[in-house]
């Protein structure tokens, strides 16, 4: 007997800058379901906090027009189930007597599966609702996920588990508002110029910026502030090389990817949103079975990359041993990667960042991996669902009545 048609709801969009970024991650993963397995059911979430379904949804060039596409979506809420899984209630609009001759209709959500970048997607807040609903959940957890969106921890993590990583300083928008010189002169007498800024709980490189003098250091530092209340300056590796790795797995198994180097544009210094996602033409030739250019989907598929890096084996397995020590290290699940620097100058390894959720999940780095996308989005399923029995199986009520007449009574004697 054929096993059951799974409903998972793919999440995407998000009030968050990286929002265009999650509708194309979540997109490709959609299409890389299994039809035979899975159903996707579009959970989109707009820029003013609505929440859509809709089969139009899954429509990448409808996006164009989002007006029109909201037209034809169906606004929803979340209603928890007893069943290990959430339906959306779908609250369409309807005429006096329709609203009474039809109940809403309840779509169940057997799994979720988070394409969500930045913000309350990325950062714990969506997991945290997800372990609320009791629905698996294609991601990191809560914690894991907090702390790897945000650079500032996860870096002092790192360096207190004697990962290298480059000298930093944390900024707090409250405290730069009344102390802008002494910050800056922290900077400068901490780090030296050059310096690169960012937002502390951003990515896809959105707000980044370099700056090589006092002036420029203050402009980027103030651009940085329109993303994020909290701000890291941190010494730019002018000798660099990027290289990515991502891990798939859960905390019984992990496997790390084969390495990539991006590839800045040729005006920029830093990786930038435009190298990232707004390419014509990306991805070099070499990639040992990975899709070309002209095959591979937008997303983060279109950036220029060497994959595999050109680095000696053995430094290869180091990278992806450190790789899945962090990936233990932030306590992951489902599919991150990790960025590094190298520092050719001192040929010193730097941790970056961790994306627990990353552009196109990484499929680019998966498939020269012999992970296909559609197995990949399939792992992550029964990873997740894994997840779900196992923390499941655990206690989760304590067999004592506290609201009981003779506890009660305790109670309004104590008050009294």
């Amino acid at each position: 007997m054929a096993s059951e048609t799974l409903n998972v709801g793919v999440a995407l969009g998000g009030v968050a800058p990286e929002h265009e970024v999650s509708v194309i991650s979540a997109l490709q993963a959609a299409a890389a379901l299994d039809r035979e397995r899975y159903n996707p059911v579009p959970l989109y979430i707009a820029k003013d906090g609505t929440w859509y379904t809709g089969k139009a949804l899954l429509d990448v060039d409808r996006y164009a027009d989002l007006d029109s596409l909201l037209e034809d979506a169906v606004p929803v809420a979340l209603c928890p189930t007893p069943h290990g899984r959430i339906d959306l209630l779908e609250n369409r609009k309807a005429g006096a007597f329709e609203r009474f001759a039809y109940p809403p209709r309840r779509i169940p959500v057997h799994v979720m599966l988070l394409g969500l970048h930045g913000g309350p997607g990325e950062d714990g807040g969506l997991q945290g609702l997800c372990e609320t609903f009791n629905v698996p959940y294609t991601s990191t957890g809560v914690f894991g996920s907090a702390l790897g969106m945000d650079k500032v921890m996860s870096k002092r993590v790192c360096r207190q588990a004697d990962i290298p990583v480059v000298e930093f300083v944390s900024l707090q928008e409250q405290r730069w508002a009344y102390s802008e010189e002494e910050r800056l002169d922290e900077c400068e007498d901490t780090i030296g110029y050059p310096m690169v800024v960012k937002p502390a709980r951003c990515g896809s490189s959105i707000g980044i910026a370099r700056a090589d003098d006092r002036d420029e250091l203050d402009a980027a530092i103030e651009d940085a502030f329109r993303y994020d209340d909290k701000v890291i300056v941190e010494r730019a590796v002018t000798d660099l090389r990027e290289i990515n790795c991502s891990v798939l797995g859960d905390a019984h198994d992990a496997t790390p990817s084969v390495l990539e180097e991006p590839k800045p544009s040729d005006e920029d210094e830093v990786l930038t949103f435009q190298d990232k996602y707004m390419r014509e033409e990306g991805g070099t030739k070499e990639r040992s079975g990975a899709k070309t250019a002209d095959e591979a989907p937008g997303g983060m598929a279109s950036q220029d990359r060497i994959v595999p890096a050109r680095l000696p084996d053995e430094r290869t397995e180091k990278i992806q041993d450190l790789a899945v020590g962090l990936f233990h290290l932030f306590e992951c699940a489902g599919v991150v990667r990790i960025d590094f620097m190298i520092d050719e100058a001192t040929d010193t390894l730097y941790f970056n960042e961790i994306n627990t959720i990353p552009g196109s999940f990484s499929f680019y780095l998966w498939e020269p991996s012999g992970v296909p996308f559609d197995e990949l989005v399939d792992r992550l399923v029964t990873i997740a669902r894994r997840r779900h029995r196992e923390q499941n199986g655990r206690v989760q009520t304590y067999d004592v009545n506290l609201l009981s007449e003779k506890s009660l009574k305790g109670i309004k004697a104590g008050g009294e």
